[in-house]
């Protein structure tokens, strides 16, 4: 299957720790771009131990990126879980050439990384626990 951009080999590496990461508390995020001029998913930030609405902060307004997120959720029985979810974000208003480029690579990045809870937004501010819970207990 051809590809429009490649994955940072680092990248990957990092992706494989954070998977396998115990949790015992709070949510991390691991936030990647495109580099456009070497066509290559690259590391943006990493951040630990943030809140959801912390994390919408790190979200540019203009500039599309991948979130592969560890939550913290906790279910109403009082269990805790730290499932692993993708968020697509591509806000409204992004060159059109831009965003073709962050959709054509979603694909191949979500199946590299195999993540199965995939989100998309395009606000930020939607980014949110109560929006999050909802996605994932439906």
């Amino acid at each position: 299957m051809s590809t429009t951009c490649d994955i940072d080999p680092a990248l990957l590496a990092k992706l494989e720790a954070f998977r396998f990461a115990k949790r015992s508390q709070g949510n991390a995020a691991l936030i990647c771009q495109i580099d456009k001029k070497e066509l290559l998913i690259v590391e943006d930030k990493d951040e630990d131990n943030l809140t959801i609405e912390e994390l919408s902060e790190f979200l540019p307004e203009n500039t599309p990126r991948y979130v592969v997120l560890s939550y913290e959720l906790k279910h109403d029985d009082g269990r805790q879980s730290y499932p692993l979810v993708f968020l697509y974000y591509s806000p409204k208003g992004v060159k059109p050439e831009l965003n073709m480029l962050y959709a054509s690579a979603k694909t191949h990045f979500q199946n590299k990384v195999g993540l199965g809870k995939v989100f998309d937004l395009q606000d930020s501010e939607d980014l949110t626990d109560d929006w999050l819970r909802a996605k994932l207990l439906k």
